[in-house]
C-alpha cells in the first residue's frame, strides 16, 4: 500500500477491525519510511446490483440515488441524516441478501416505504406522493386516510 504522505510502497498495518457487520475491514497502517500511520478500508465487491424500473429499463442500483430522495422526504424534519443513512444501509442489507442481481424498482420503492411509516408519517407521505405518483388529491387523501386508520388516530409527530 502507498503511503498518502511520502508515497513509499511498504508499510505495517499496527491494527485490524471488521465493521459493518463484518462486510468491512478498517486497517491501522504505519509507513516503513516515514512512520506516519494512514487508515485504509477493505470492502467486499459486489456485482452490481440492476433496478428494473416499471417501464422495463434496468439502471445500476445508486445507494446515493436513494439516501437523496430520503432526504428530500425528510426535509425540514427532525430526523438526522445519519439516522436515514442507518436506514439505506438496513433497506441493502436486506435487498443484497435476498436478491442476487436484480430487484424491481417498486420492491424497492416499497421497502422504503415500511422504513419511512415506521419512521415519520410526513416523510412517508411525501416520498408516497412522489413514489405512488399520485394524479390528484384524491389519491393524496385516500393515502393519508389509510396511514391514520393504521395508526390509530393522529399520527406520529404532527
Amino acid at each position: 500500500m502507498r503511503c498518502p504522505h511520502c508515497e513509499y510502497n511498504e508499510d505495517k498495518v499496527v491494527d485490524s477491525r471488521t465493521i459493518k457487520e463484518g462486510s468491512a475491514i478498517r486497517r491501522r497502517r504505519e509507513c516503513l519510511n516515514c512512520g506516519k500511520r494512514f487508515t485504509t478500508y477493505e470492502y467486499i465487491e459486489r456485482a452490481p446490483l440492476m433496478v428494473v424500473k416499471r417501464d422495463g429499463r434496468r439502471e445500476v442500483y445508486s445507494r446515493e440515488k436513494l439516501l437523496t430522495g430520503l432526504l428530500k422526504a425528510c426535509e425540514r424534519r427532525p430526523i438526522p441524516r445519519e439516522q436515514l443513512e442507518k436506514l439505506v444501509d438496513e433497506i441493502e442489507s436486506a435487498t443484497f441478501g435476498k436478491f442476487k442481481q436484480e430487484i424491481r424498482s417498486t420492491e424497492l420503492g416499497n421497502q422504503v416505504m415500511e422504513k419511512l411509516e415506521e419512521l415519520d408519517h410526513v416523510a412517508y407521505v411525501r416520498f408516497a406522493s412522489v413514489y405512488r405518483q399520485f394524479k390528484d388529491i384524491n389519491q393524496f387523501m385516500k393515502e393519508l386516510k389509510s396511514l391514520l386508520d393504521k395508526s390509530g388516530k393522529g399520527g406520529n409527530e404532527e
